[in-house]
């Protein structure tokens, strides 16, 4: 990976975008139609010479075919921008396609593409006749890829597999990795596995799941210490979870809101009068700030 100096000088940018924007969808546009022009899509989709069939180059109406057909939505050619009005005032501005459509494109550009080694010169034709290294193509796509994500804070990264995950914020991600959930109740240890596993998906709706889970889990918690008495069990908790007095309070206060908060949106509840959390910052604020909770509480029991 390149070595810039801005990011020498300030260190990384924060990954916490998560939308592709018009620019870097751009600039993938571009890297895409580099592979192209080298011949790295004519190991899946080969032209053939015309004298003795060995592989040329990309034939790139069978690659446009793939592309429509497994991306719904995406046009061929790529398009990075679109005409916003009609007639006499038409004009063109940037567009870059649905996120999870993107993401979905560069994982099968991945899986389609390998270096082109350049073998023997055909003069009549002037081409060179082509191998492939499918490794060496899928780790130089990988390392470009996760250079335009960092280099534009993107919440994305891709994996040695071409699978595309999301970059957690930085605190909790190293928390969900390696909390090991030991409740003492199956179900509970199950729903908060559930939890870890969908926030960590780049799709915003299985997020947004994640956080109906995660509360789901927080009503479960508050009930273990008592069954049979869910007020009490939710002292006994919060007894464990602080001795001082001042603390305790306001942990039962954060307790009585994490509730309120859970009966108010569109969380735990169907009804019309509750209010659904899009924003995806909203999300990851109410995960973590309810995960932060049930850890401490999980904690504490743990040593009482």
């Amino acid at each position: 990976m390149v070595d810039y100096f801005s990011d020498r000088e300030n260190g990384p940018k924060a990954r916490t975008e998560q939308s592709i924007s018009p620019a870097v969808w751009a600039g993938l546009v571009a890297s895409v139609q580099g592979l192209i022009n080298s011949g790295a899509f004519g190991f899946r989709f080969p032209e053939r010479c015309p004298d003795g069939q060995a592989i040329c180059g990309c034939d790139s109406d069978s690659l446009a075919a793939a592309v429509v057909a497994e991306m719904p939505g995406l046009a061929w050619p790529l398009e990075t921008t679109r005409d916003v009005a009609e007639g006499f005032f038409s004009q063109r501005e940037p567009f870059a396609p649905d996120t999870l459509l993107v993401l979905d494109f560069i994982e099968f550009v991945y899986s389609a593409l390998a270096k082109p080694i350049p073998g023997k010169y055909h003069d009549f034709f002037s081409h060179h006749h082509l191998t492939f290294d499918q490794q060496a193509g899928q780790d130089e796509f990988r390392a470009t890829i996760n250079r335009i994500f960092a280099r534009n804070g993107l919440a994305f990264e891709m994996l040695g597999t071409g699978r595309i995950v999301r970059v957690l914020p930085l605190v909790l991600g190293d928390e969900l990795r390696r909390t090991a959930f030991d409740t003492g109740d199956r179900t509970l240890d199950n729903m908060l596995d559930e939890c870890r596993v969908k926030f960590s998906d780049r799709n915003p709706l299985v997020r947004r799941e994640a956080l109906e889970r995660l509360w789901d889990a927080w009503e479960r918690l508050k009930s273990v210490a008592d069954p049979g008495d869910k007020k009490r069990s939710v002292q006994i908790i919060l007894d464990a979870a602080a001795s001082e007095s001042t603390l305790r309070t306001r942990l039962e206060t954060e307790a009585l809101e994490l509730t309120s908060i859970g009966n108010s949106y569109l969380i735990r509840h169907s009804e019309v009068s509750q209010v659904p959390v899009i924003d995806v910052d909203h999300i990851d604020y109410l995960f973590h700030r309810l995960f932060a909770m049930i850890q401490l509480m999980l904690r504490k029991k743990e040593r009482a």
